[in-house]
């Protein structure tokens, strides 16, 4: 590896630096990396469609698992790409069968969930490392700059989610509008099982696609994460520095050599003149030299060390005791207590410390207030938002409590084709039907059954509408929660259906049943 060969500047980035160097290299050789990967792995997506047709998740799965092993066709194309020696497709797919030997069953076992995998990767194919050495290495790669590699497989698992739904839109954005138009989901969901086996693995097929386009990409990111951190750890920008500062310099080292050979070669001015006197200078000796009698008569024991180290920690600057009786923080240096201190000083301090403590308590009386008012204020929303959540049902159900309340809506005058007003029922409408039962049954069943509609339209205060059927009617008759309305209004409204649509006649029998149920849910003069 010549850092001089790189294609790019290499210096300390950024993790995210370093990540977006990541994608522009991957967008530089996008071509052999997308057309490598496709032709290694889409033709195991279809064998393993095909063998797992009627399992489609199951395939899927087992192609997902097997993504540590592609990764390494495209590390092997960056990193000699890196370096100015391109390799060609043919030569990345010969290598291919090489890179997928070292170590495969720990990548798709116990390190195939590694957040780090990418970061990871470089030091099992490009160092060679096994083992503790491979475990120490990813140790010191790792000190303090695990969050990026991390990060990295946390965005990259997001963003295969996101392509594969903006693929499947795609595809639903291109298909014709009268298919759109004529699809019926209905019938789709209730199909055979042939279909939706075809959906699965077309849903497979555009996951597929998206690896295609983003594991290269995610490769080369865990690649330069990689090299970033070599060059922090290494201090490759500095030797790049130092092999240029070299190269500039290697033209001009020989004429340099060449002039310091000359002046070598050429004697001095002052050999000159000591060859012509033909003497040389006496050494004068050094009093305070190796052999002086100072160092070679001293005596030197440890006792003697010990009491010369003693005395010289006991004077000044060394010699400093303190005896501290009461906490501090860190260096806090407290004169006054080398001082004698007098009754009246210390009662002015508790004076100080009782004010200190009284602004304190006063500062804490605030933050409790703002405290109370903020959960008086969460109570009071939490009120206001059940009442406006269920502001239907207390509209609905205030009137069995005989609360008063204004009319929100204007109650509809006929339902059904009947007038539910309540003026138009007579005071006793039991009585009413009784009479008009022998001759007129029609009218009396009718008169009943409007007297009801009226009854849960303006005492009850039931929603009802003209759109409402007699089914739902009775649906929001039972949610009343009444047993004695609910049998009532369901023999009532099925006898009625019975004459209003298929003619017949009620029994005679029922008259007075129904009457008496009458009479007993809602007296004359009451509300319900």
């Amino acid at each position: 590896m010549r850092l001089t060969d790189a294609s790019v500047a290499i210096r300390p980035r950024s993790a995210w630096e370093a990540v977006d160097l990541g994608v522009l290299l991957a967008q530089r050789h996008a071509g052999l990396l997308m057309g490598s990967w496709a032709i290694v792995t889409l033709p195991v997506f279809t064998l393993l469609s095909l063998l797992l047709w009627q399992y489609p998740t199951l395939s899927v799965l087992i192609f997902w698992w097997l993504k540590p092993a592609w990764e390494r066709l495209p590390l092997y194309i960056l990193s000699h790409a890196l370096f100015g020696d391109t390799p060609s497709l043919r030569q990345a797919l010969k290598a291919l069968p090489g890179l997928l030997k070292p170590q495969l069953l720990a990548s798709l076992t116990w390190r195939r969930f590694s957040p780090t995998r990418s970061f990871d990767l470089p030091v099992l194919q490009l160092e060679g490392l096994a083992g503790e050495a491979r475990s120490k290495r990813l140790v010191v790669l790792g000190l303090g700059n695990s969050g990026g590699p991390t990060w990295l497989t946390v965005l990259g698992v997001h963003l295969e989610g996101v392509f594969c739904f903006g693929l499947i839109g795609l595809l639903y954005l291109l298909l014709p509008q009268q298919m759109k138009t004529d699809w019926d989901w209905q019938s789709m969901l209730s199909g055979g099982q042939a279909e939706w086996l075809w959906l699965e693995h077309l849903s497979n097929l555009l996951y597929a696609l998206v690896l295609v386009f983003w594991e290269p990409i995610y490769v080369a990111c865990g690649f330069t994460l990689y090299l970033n951190r070599r060059t922090a750890l290494e201090a490759w920008d500095i030797e790049l520095v130092f092999r240029r500062l070299r190269q500039r310099l290697t033209g001009s080292a020989y004429a340099l050599l060449l002039v310091g050979a000359l002046f070598a070669l050429v004697p001095s001015p002052s050999a000159w003149a000591e060859d012509a006197a033909g003497s040389c200078p006496i050494p004068v000796e050094d009093p305070n030299g190796p052999d002086a009698p100072r160092l070679l008569k001293q005596p030197l024991t440890s006792q003697a060390a010990h009491d010369s180290i003693t005395r010289l920690l006991d004077q000044p600057p060394f010699e400093h005791r303190e005896t501290v009786t009461r906490w501090r923080f860190g260096d806090e240096q407290n004169k006054a207590e080398d001082k004698p201190r007098d009754e009246s000083q210390g009662l002015l301090e508790a004076l100080q410390n009782l004010g200190a403590l009284s602004d304190y308590l006063k500062k804490l009386e605030i933050v409790a207030l703002i405290f109370e008012v903020l959960l008086w204020a969460a109570l009071i929303g939490l009120i206001l938002l059940l009442v406006w959540r269920y502001r239907e049902w207390l509209s609905t159900f205030a009137g069995r409590l005989g609360l008063p309340q204004r009319r929100i809506r204007e109650m509809p005058s006929q339902l059904f084709g009947l007038e539910v007003a309540p003026e138009s029922l007579p005071d006793d409408v039991a009585s009413a039907a009784e009479r008009l039962w022998d001759e007129q049954p029609r009218e009396a069943l009718g008169l009943l059954y409007r007297a009801l509609l009226s009854r849960l339209l303006h005492d009850l205060r039931l929603p009802l509408k003209g759109s409402h059927t007699e089914g739902e009617v009775l649906q929001l008759v039972q949610h009343l929660d009444q047993a004695e309305l609910s049998r009532f209004s369901t023999v009532l409204t099925r006898h009625w259906q019975n004459l209003a649509y298929g003619h017949r006649l009620p029994p005679a029998a029922l008259k007075q049943g129904l009457c008496d149920a009458w009479r007993r849910l809602f007296p004359t003069g009451a509300t319900a």
